[in-house]
């Protein structure tokens, strides 16, 4: 990779310079931030060692100048003089690291290291960038790549919970800028996961003295995902209000910071997805008819994990070499009787539900095991089935055929967890805060899963 090494003490550049090369990677030496930018005009750099004290400014304003316009070079500070406070805060607005003088070889070395593998994209968890040779997986990839070729077109991701939204998402971004991938940034946010009243700070930023507490500037997800691909997950819990500020950035290609009096462009991609169809919602009065519209530029509905279970042996043997990976362990075969089990299953949590079964089952196996026993006891038993009975009379009468689905998966997750909120989300693939909404939303749904 390319690294920027920006100090104005030459011996000690010329030492990180030669600690570079002997890691097989490109140094270039800046002395300046004058020096540094003109380094950045003419070669892509991936990741930048900034000196912190400089002849015509400081690291800290050249980190973030980078942050601004380069937002996808991996930053570390190095300075004499370490300040606990600044670095806080530079690891709040994106630092990836902060060394301090004299900094030991085997230090530096290790921190490039983690820096290299951050800017390399990431494969893990990717389902191998939508393994499958369905037809539904097929048609998927295919929309995906025509959607790679228009970078600023938005795209829509609908699709039950666990079934790959955001691998979609991550697999369109590299799609769309290749050999670029790893220095455009990719930034995901789950809508539903951050409180009501952080989302538009959160996603937009704000000036010191914006609001009570705003003691500091804050940098945006809108800034971060500068010149690459911003993917809202679960849009649909938005509030309105917020709702009508995302129809401006999407209308006018700007954005504006809580407590600015400017307004930035927007330069990347914005992808939306949501577990239920937003024209539905739309109906039901939660969602902005004429965001939709904006937002159905490019959209797509990605298959439950039923719909292509002929991909279920494939995927299995994914996640379970991922899992591998995770926990530095041998990979086992799956017993074939539970393989056969497992394909006559519907899995409501899709794909999601299958990684969790999974890992819980290669955990509970012994290291050295060559074949994986699954652990099936969580499949549906007659119990289970005429305990998902009583659902339907307590359901309330206005649901879209969405939220009834919805509403009974969760409340026979929350009965056969004994209302255990946290281990109910984990099994359908929903967040905690998300099963806490939707019981404030719905309380018949307290009744249906019979908790107090």
């Amino acid at each position: 990779m390319n690294c920027l090494l920006v100090d104005d003490d030459q011996p000690f550049s010329e030492l990180l310079a030669g600690l570079v090369a002997a890691g097989g990677d490109r140094p270039h030496v800046a002395h300046s931030v004058a020096d540094a930018k003109k380094v950045l005009a003419h070669q892509k750099i991936e990741i930048a060692f900034l000196d912190n004290k400089l002849p015509d400014g400081s690291g800290y304003e050249l980190h973030e100048w980078l942050r601004q316009r380069f937002p996808g070079i991996v930053t570390i500070m190095i300075t004499g003089a370490p300040d606990l406070y600044q670095a806080v805060e530079l690891t709040r607005n994106g630092l990836f690291d902060y060394l301090t003088k004299p900094v030991k070889s085997e230090q530096f070395r290790l921190c490039l290291e983690r820096a290299r593998e951050r800017n390399t994209p990431a494969t893990t968890n990717q389902i191998s960038r939508l393994l499958g040779d369905s037809g539904p997986i097929v048609r998927v990839r295919a929309f995906l790549v025509q959607a790679a070729a228009h970078p600023l077109a938005t795209v829509l991701l609908e699709g039950e919970t666990g079934t790959g939204k955001e691998v979609a998402a991550r697999f369109l971004h590299e799609a769309t800028f290749q050999e670029r991938a790893a220095t455009c940034p990719y930034v995901a946010v789950n809508c539903s996961a951050i409180p009501g009243e952080m989302i538009e700070a959160e996603l937009f930023g704000s000036e010191k003295g914006a609001y009570t507490g705003a003691d500091r500037r804050r940098i945006g997800l809108f800034q971060s995902a500068q010149g690459g691909t911003l993917f809202l997950d679960e849009i649909g819990e938005l509030a309105l209000s917020l709702q009508a500020k995302i129809l401006r950035v999407l209308e006018a290609r700007e954005f504006r910071s809580l407590g600015a009096q400017e307004t930035k462009a927007f330069t990347g991609r914005i992808v939306a997805a949501s577990n239920r169809p937003l024209r539905d919602e739309v109906r039901a009065g939660r969602f902005r008819e004429d965001l939709l519209y904006r937002l159905d530029v490019m959209s797509i509905r990605l298959p439950a994990l039923r719909e292509h279970l002929e991909d279920l042996p494939l995927l299995a043997r994914h996640l379970l070499e991922d899992l591998g990976r995770k926990y530095n362990r041998s990979v086992p075969h799956i017993v074939a009787a539970n393989l056969e089990a497992l394909v006559q299953y519907k899995f409501p949590g899709n794909v999601r539900e299958l990684r969790n079964l999974l890992e819980r089952s290669l955990l509970k196996s012994r290291p050295d095991e060559a074949w994986l026993s699954l652990d099936l006891e969580w499949l549906p038993s007659e119990r289970a089935q005429v305990a998902a009975e009583p659902v339907a009379t307590t359901m309330p009468a206005n649901l879209t055929p969405v939220e009834a689905e919805e509403f009974r998966l969760i409340a026979r997750a929350l009965a056969e967890e004994g209302g255990g909120i946290r281990r109910a989300a984990a099994k359908v693939g929903l967040s905690h805060q998300s099963i806490i909404r939707r019981l404030e939303k719905w309380p018949e749904l307290r009744q249906a899963a019979g908790l107090p």
